[in-house]
């Protein structure tokens, strides 16, 4: 709890967000990729997008009714959550009267298998559209089965990055790339820049792994305790060394989202793009120095000025000013 006051990469990028609405402004990549859509179709040559509209084109004549959508979905949403507390249950935790009901839950969620519970409760909602679609004579089961596997074409080029993503990401960690780059730790780094090399180390190991939850559980272990060890040697007492080591566990964690943001194999990266039917790499491009730039604010203002004393509330006034101007600046309205 300490260290979320820490965060400032998190809450800068919420706020940077926020502040690029309200002007309209776009700089770098965005903002050309922003114009040219905004006057362009960028799929106008393209025959697979056509192939791909005409087949998600409503059916003509088709009744249009919300709870065809509604619950299908509320069906996926349910059926999780109950098979989650179906796979996970445990009489012994359910009827130990020294625990509450949210620790109970909390515990069985946490045995729960979360595979087996998101492909049941998508089978079924699949199953229950079948259903409906059929019921109300809105398409025969043919051209049913026909646009579910159509559904399924879309996502075949999602899970063929997923897939590579991950094996490289597997070779990352096989190569021990974390280890390697904690070996480059010197141990008479001062200990006032400890938060902002673990910010840029937990970057740079989410980047090359494509996974920030991955970074998190490797780096974790391995810059903590050693951190705190050289702010001691250093000869800081630990009411001085406490506030470095809370910041260090916010660095771990932002580094990691920043890495995870700018990385092309993060599965995150990999789905924003295909979900939204974005070109992945220039997805990635115009994302990158977004997130570079409160990255750079971040450490230079939040992390290493508190560091050496700035206070949190002054930090973050600071870095929003810069970000401010950053927009100002380097934006163009859209």
């Amino acid at each position: 709890l300490n260290s979320l006051s820490y965060s400032f990469y998190p809450i800068l990028t919420l706020i940077f967000m926020f502040m690029l609405i309200w002007t309209r402004r776009d700089f770098g990549p965005m903002y050309s990729a922003e114009k040219y859509a905004r006057t362009n179709d960028i799929n106008a040559d393209s025959d697979e997008h056509h192939a791909e509209l005409e087949e998600f084109t409503v059916k003509r004549g088709a009744p249009v009714r919300a709870f065809n959508a509604i619950i299908p979905i509320a069906v996926i949403i349910l059926g999780t959550l109950i098979g989650l507390l179906y796979t996970g249950f445990d009489a012994e935790v359910w009827q130990n009267t020294e625990l509450g009901l949210f620790r109970k839950l909390s515990i069985i969620i946490g045995n729960s298998d979360s595979y087996v519970a998101l492909l049941w409760s998508s089978l079924t909602g699949l199953l229950v559209a079948v259903l409906m679609t059929t019921a109300q004579r809105i398409m025969n089961l043919e051209e049913t089965i026909s646009s579910a596997i159509s559904g399924y074409k879309t996502m075949v080029t999602a899970m063929m990055i997923l897939i590579l993503a991950w094996a490289l990401a597997q070779i990352t960690d096989d190569l021990h790339t974390a280890h390697f780059l904690k070996s480059l730790w010197s141990n008479d780094l001062s200990p006032y820049l400890l938060p902002a090399v673990t910010f840029i180390l937990s970057a740079i190991v989410s980047f090359s792994t494509g996974s920030s939850w991955g970074t998190m559980a490797i780096l974790y272990p391995l810059l903590l305790p050693a951190g705190f060890a050289i702010s001691l040697e250093a000869g800081l007492n630990v009411e001085e060394t406490m506030p470095l080591f809370y910041n260090m566990v916010s660095c771990v964690l932002a580094g990691s989202v920043l890495g995870d943001h700018c990385s092309p194999i993060s599965d995150t990266t990999i789905l924003s793009s295909l979900a939204s039917g974005c070109n992945h790499i220039q997805h990635v491009k115009t994302q990158m120095p977004y997130a570079l730039s409160v990255g750079v604010v971040s450490i230079l203002v939040g992390t290493i000025g508190t560091a050496f004393g700035l206070p949190i509330f002054v930090a973050y006034l600071i870095g929003i000013l810069a970000l401010g101007l950053i927009i100002r600046n380097l934006g163009k309205v859209i």
